[in-house]
């Protein structure tokens, strides 16, 4: 009977042992699905006028009636210095010095004008987003994708 009992308590210990490695594996990913679900983004795309209003005649005042808002969700100002715009063809605009106040929004425009605290500009000739469908990727200066706004479908 001691040799029975021997070996049960040797299974009983593997099997502890190798529930316990394995508890141990997926608590780091329990708690990171957690904190996903949990935490909103600071930075996120919060609208797009993708077509602009009117006729498509590439006019500044046409151009400028296209455009991307981002908005900081988050009481803390913070600095997009480095980060990027994109869409799905590759088209990049790149933010300089541009410090976004605590729960703020921002308007990225695709033609030229003066950058304000409340409006950028891309200084383009050309549209960018595509009326149809398109999809906007913002990156943080890291190149992690921070946020993505898509519409329509893509062929």
């Amino acid at each position: 009977m001691s040799s029975a009992s021997s070996s049960v308590r040797r299974i009983a210990a593997t099997v502890l042992a190798a529930g316990a490695v394995v508890g141990a594996a997926a608590l780091p990913a329990a708690a990171h699905d957690g904190d996903r679900h949990h935490q909103r983004p600071r930075v996120e795309i919060s609208r797009v006028q993708a077509d602009s209003p009117g006729r498509d005649d590439r006019s500044n005042r046409s151009l400028n009636s296209e455009w991307v808002e981002i908005t900081n969700t988050t009481r803390d100002g913070i600095n997009l210095r480095g980060w990027t715009l994109r869409d799905s063809d590759g088209n990049r605009y790149r933010f300089d010095n541009v410090r976004l106040a605590g729960r703020a929004t921002i308007r990225i425009h695709t033609g030229n004008g003066r950058d304000t605290r409340t409006d950028l500009f891309q200084d383009r000739r050309d549209y960018v987003w595509d009326n149809g469908s398109d999809t906007a990727t913002l990156r943080d200066d890291r190149g992690r994708t921070i946020d993505t706004e898509s519409w329509g479908r893509r062929r």
